[in-house]
This record gives structure tokens, sequence and C-alpha cells, in this order.
């Protein structure tokens, strides 16, 4: 049986590997057969974590995070998890193969997923115009024409911060009401820079190497029409990765994982979570990484807790 099984492979997750690993916990990380290294292996130059004073590519430093988690020992696995059962001293993690892994505490860090508009230019431009992350590449499109999808909050705050970097930016919402916060709705219309386009939605994303525009179709009338753009910024919401504990751990009105203030103890005892997961509002690698520190530490007392009720006889069913 495992100490502990990591699962998700991001920022949060390979730390949490990192820190567990040096601790002499043998970690288990389920990487994902599929989407391993997170969202990062969809970005390409990160310029904001730190200690890469020149940037990094977001594969790259997935890698070099996995390197270490498997330099301290850390064991990763490239399977998906189908299955988890938290109840009781001893949890189970059943995987897509078949295989099923006992650990006495699990650290959960799956992440969230950017809402996509389920486009193919989308996917074949990522990267290489089309991000869903303004703080992550806005820097790359100074004095560029760009142009951010949403209506909330996020879309607001996405095309308010673009425009210390573009030289204009579109905000294309398919209705001709905005549902962003009062004050968000201020600032982005008292805004030179920004201009809105409404009653539209994007149907394709143009460009060969990069982004060189849309197609825009009219919600009134189904007439289409093509934009020039430098850029695209997808900001219509994420989702946390948290279908594989709903009704098994105490989730937020978010629909992230609850954990207990500023720690990663979640409503089970034994299960952590981490990164993205936890965090409706910041989404950042660097946070991402800090938060899978304190779950490994987290882990690690409740493990030496869990030993010394071992050793004086209480059992791990006090756990």
């Amino acid at each position: 049986m495992r100490q502990v099984i990591i699962i998700g492979s991001g920022p949060a997750g390979y730390t949490a590997a990192i820190y567990a690993a040096r601790a002499n916990l043998e970690p288990l990380v389920v990487a994902s057969s599929v989407e391993a290294g997170g969202e990062l292996m969809n970005t390409t130059e990160v310029e904001n974590f730190p200690g890469f004073p020149e940037g990094i590519q977001g594969p790259e430093l997935m890698e070099k995070m996995q390197k270490q988690a498997e330099r301290f020992g850390a064991e990763v696995l490239y399977d998906d998890v189908v299955e988890l059962d938290v109840e009781g001293p001893v949890k189970r993690v059943v995987l897509g193969s078949g295989a099923t892994h006992e650990a006495s505490s699990i650290i959960f860090a799956t992440g969230s997923a950017y809402r996509k508009l389920g486009l193919e230019g989308e996917d074949r431009l990522s990267g290489h115009g089309v991000s869903w992350c303004a703080t992550c590449d806005g820097f790359f499109f100074r004095d560029r024409v760009i142009a951010v999808v949403g209506g909330g909050d996020s879309a607001m705050e996405e095309a308010t911060f673009l425009t210390k970097f573009a030289s204009k930016v579109y905000i294309i919402h398919r209705k001709d009401t905005l549902r962003a916060s009062k004050i968000m709705q201020e600032r982005a219309f008292a805004n030179d820079k920004i201009e809105f386009v409404w009653n539209s939605e994007v149907a394709d994303v143009l460009g060969e190497a990069a982004v060189t525009g849309v197609t825009l179709r009219s919600t009134v009338d189904g007439s289409t029409r093509d934009l020039a753009i430098d850029g695209l910024f997808v900001a219509i919401g994420n989702d946390p990765r948290t279908h594989l504990v709903h009704d098994k751990l105490e989730l937020t009105p978010e629909g992230t994982i609850r954990v207990d203030g500023r720690s990663s103890r979640t409503s089970a005892p034994g299960v952590f979570a981490a990164g993205d997961v936890i965090d409706p509002t910041y989404r950042q690698a660097a946070t991402a990484a800090a938060s899978g520190t304190v779950a490994a530490l987290d882990a690690e007392h409740y493990l030496a807790a869990l030993a010394q009720l071992t050793d004086a006889g209480g059992g791990q069913a006090a756990a």
C-alpha cells in the first residue's frame, strides 16, 4: 500500500510530488494518459514563472518538474483515474487499465479546464494566437489587434488587462447586454481601446500558422462577416475537474473542492486538494505550485500522526 497517491500532473501535482518524494513518502503520480502535464502543455512561452528570466516553454517547464519529482523517488504513471473510494483509512484508486492502487492519503490536483468554443481552428491555433489566459500571453500581443470572447467578469477583466499591451481590443458577445458586474462593465466601457461587437458569435478562427482573423455570425439574423485580428482570447469560463469526487468531497458554490482555511484538507480525512481544483480566482502556475507544496506538507503531517497512532496501538481505524 502506498503512503500517498497524487492525482494530477500539473504544477500543483508535480510540486506536491517533489515535496512528498523528498519526505521519503514515495508518491505515485497518476498523470493521465492524454492530458499529462495539465494546461501548461498547451502554452508556448511562460514568462511569469519564477526562476526563468528568459521565459520557458510550457511543456519544457512541466518536463523539468516531472524529472525533479522523479529524481527524488516519485513514480509517474500515465493512466486515468476512473473511480475513487476515499472512505475509511485506506483510499482506493481505480485506473482505466483496471489496476487498483491503495494509499493512506490522496492529493487531488486535477486542475481545471478552460471552456472552449468548439471550433477546429481554435484547437489548431492554440498557442499561435488563440489563448485562454491573458496574464499568461498578453505580453506577446504588444501593439496588436486582438479580440476577447465572453460577457462575464472574467471577459471584462481579461479585456481590460490586455489593453496594457494591445493597440485595440474587441469584446465579442453573443447578446446585446453583459452579464458582468456593473463595475467591470463600467471599466470596459470607459476604456478607449475597447470596442464591443454585440449580438455576434465566433463561427471560425482564421489563419494557417497564426491567427489572422475570425468569422463572426450574427445571433440576430445569421449573417456572417470576417474581422481581422492578431489574437483571440476565449474567456467564457472554466470548470474545475471535480467529476471524480462529486458526492465524495464537499464542494464550494463555485464548484471547487472545499478546503479548511489556508490548508489543503478536504472534508474527507486523509484526502488533500491543491491547485486550480480549489482555486476559482487566480488559476496561475505559480499559485498552483504553492498550493501543491501545502498539500504535500499537510499529507506528510497527516501520515506522521497516523504512524504515531499506529505505534501507540490506536491502529489506522482512528484516522
